[in-house]
C-alpha cells in the first residue's frame, strides 16, 4: 500500500516496528542517507549514530501518529531558550550516553536474517524464543550463532561507546 509522507513523497507502507528495526541495523552512513531522504537535506555532521537514529525514528512515528501539539512545543521552546549553550550541550551528551536501565516488560526488537526477533526484558533476565537468558549477549549469540555485545546488537549502544566510556574519569 502506498502512503504519502509529510514531504509528499510516496512510501511503501511497512509496520512501524519493522521500520524501526531496519533503522537499528543501519550504520552511520545508512542513517545519514535515510535522514537525507526524510528531511531533504544533509544530516548535521555533529550528530552521532544514536542521535540520528532517535530523530529519524521520532520523525517516522510523528508522521504516522501525529506530532506534538502547539502548546507542548511552546513549553519545550521556552525551556530550551532559558538554558545556556554549555548546559544544553551537557544535557545532550548525557542523553547520548543512553545508559538507560531496561524495565521488565520492555520489548526489544531486532531484525536478523530477514526475521524480526523480539526479546522481552524480565526481572530475572531476557526472554526469547521460549527461553530465559541472563544477558543480552547470550540472546544475541542464540539468535546469530556468533559472539556479540548484546546491548550493541539490539541498538542500545554504538561502537564508539566503549572508547567514550574509557575516556571518562
Amino acid at each position: 500500500m502506498q502512503r504519502k509522507h509529510r514531504n509528499g513523497r510516496p512510501s511503501t507502507k511497512m509496520s512501524l516496528e519493522h521500520e524501526i528495526a531496519h533503522l537499528r541495523g543501519l550504520d552511520l552512513k545508512g542513517l545519514r542517507s535515510r535522514w537525507q531522504s526524510i528531511f531533504q537535506r544533509s544530516a548535521p555532521a555533529h550528530l552521532t549514530r544514536h542521535l540520528l537514529f532517535a530523530v529519524i525514528a521520532y520523525r517516522i512515528q510523528a508522521d504516522r501518529f501525529g506530532d506534538l501539539d502547539h502548546e507542548t512545543r511552546q513549553v519545550l521552546d521556552r525551556t530550551v531558550a532559558k538554558e545556556a549553550g554549555p548546559v544544553t550541550s551537557a544535557r545532550l551528551a548525557s542523553f547520548d550516553q543512553k545508559r538507560t536501565k531496561l524495565s521488565p516488560g520492555t520489548v526489544l526488537v531486532r531484525e536478523w536474517d530477514r526475521q524480526s526477533q523480539r526479546v522481552m526484558v524480565m526481572a530475572d533476565g531476557f526472554a526469547w524464543n521460549g527461553q530465559t537468558y541472563d544477558s543480552l549477549s547470550k540472546v544475541a549469540f542464540a539468535i546469530t550463532g556468533t559472539k556479540w555485545n548484546g546491548p550493541r546488537f539490539f541498538g542500545l549502544r554504538d561502537k564508539e561507546d566503549r572508547s567514550t566510556m574509557e575516556a571518562l574519569p
